[in-house]
């Protein structure tokens, strides 16, 4: 039987994948380096960051000290590591990993490298890879470590996806590969400029196995109101293994922010948990300081950072969505 880690779980590394002048960083490729290089000294100091990247040494220099970081190398089209990254998973002790189909969002943008990358980098996993004839996306769906996965609607049964398969089909699927029994689905709540049809990682989050973390909308006049007061009255319909309600811990919303006169998913939701810290995306907005003491009410036991991601959110993600981490067991050889 397989199980799924939780990203709340003890971590073997993080994968990042550096901005180049091929990826969507290009116009202004040194301010996306400099995000990508505190976000990684930060990581560093707490477990190991693999840097997935075009040209190693390049990529070196922008270092001075390079403790706990693995260089690999590989030009991949893009940098969302959440993505197109394996996932883990565990069977019998051993370490699993998933290679699931990246097709750039439902064919919005060119993924051919980051779809071939797990492929490329898998002399450097020390554990079995099995390729899965089935477009996922890590952004888009959430695990307990218990068997439950938390997902939306609008991103896993979108007919860009995999436009052959029923919800049930789905299940069916993720339920063999991943190890899970338990599907909770979201119907309501997106953010605009989300270009991922509403990955979850954006909206709703586990930080453990009764806890959500949600963003909520208390703005009548912001039109993301009327659905993500939807989605957490669906969150208030859930229930954990035991049948009990989940604790749930509203985050507040950044004020609208734009970029090029586009609106643009800025959440706090989209936090990445390491070994002993949470790292926390902040915007340069006047509710950062409210989000990061959220953090630190429920995370007495590790050290918050806030990281300013008002740079990656021009390309319509954030911090989770650069980042994958992979789970305790898993060896790896750089």
């Amino acid at each position: 039987m397989r199980r799924w880690p939780a990203e709340f779980e003890k971590q073997r590394c993080i994968q990042v994948i550096f901005p180049h002048e091929q990826s969507a960083w290009s116009t202004y490729l040194d301010e996306a380096c400099t995000c990508f290089v505190s976000i990684i000294e930060s990581i560093r100091h707490y477990e190991p960051c693999v840097i997935v990247c075009d040209d190693r040494e390049r990529v070196k220099r922008f270092f001075s000290c390079h403790d706990n970081l693995w260089f690999v190398t590989y030009r991949s089209d893009d940098t969302w590591a959440r993505d197109c990254s394996v996932i883990c998973v565990e069977e019998e002790g051993e370490v699993v990993l998933l290679d699931f189909t990246f097709n750039g969002w439902g064919n919005k943008f060119e993924a051919t490298r980051d779809n071939a990358m797990n492929a490329a980098l898998r002399t450097h996993y020390r554990a079995a890879m099995h390729q899965v004839d089935f477009v996922l996306e890590g952004g888009s769906i959430e695990s307990d470590g218990q068997g439950t996965l938390l997902t939306t609607a609008q991103c896993l049964l979108h007919p860009s996806r995999n436009p052959h398969y029923t919800q049930a089909a789905i299940e069916a699927l993720l339920s063999r590969e991943l190890g899970v029994q338990r599907f909770l689905w979201l119907h309501h709540g997106y953010l605009r400029g989300d270009d991922t049809d509403s990955h979850v990682d954006m909206l709703a989050r586990f930080i453990d196995a009764r806890t959500i973390v949600y963003l909520q909308c208390d703005n009548t006049d912001d039109e993301h109101y009327e659905a993500l007061g939807k989605m957490e009255q669906e969150l208030k319909q859930f229930r954990t293994q035991q049948g009990k309600p989940y604790r749930l811990i509203a985050l507040p919303m950044t004020a609208p922010v734009y970029y090029e006169g586009a609106r643009l998913p800025s959440s706090y939701a989209n936090f990445l948990m390491l070994n002993s810290a949470v790292m926390v995306p902040t915007y340069n907005d006047a509710n950062d300081a409210r989000a990061l003491a959220i953090f630190k009410m429920l995370f007495p036991e590790r050290t918050v950072i806030g990281v300013d991601c008002s740079v990656l959110i021009r390309q319509h993600g954030s911090l989770h969505c650069i980042s994958m981490q992979f789970c305790e067991k898993l060896a790896i050889m750089v």
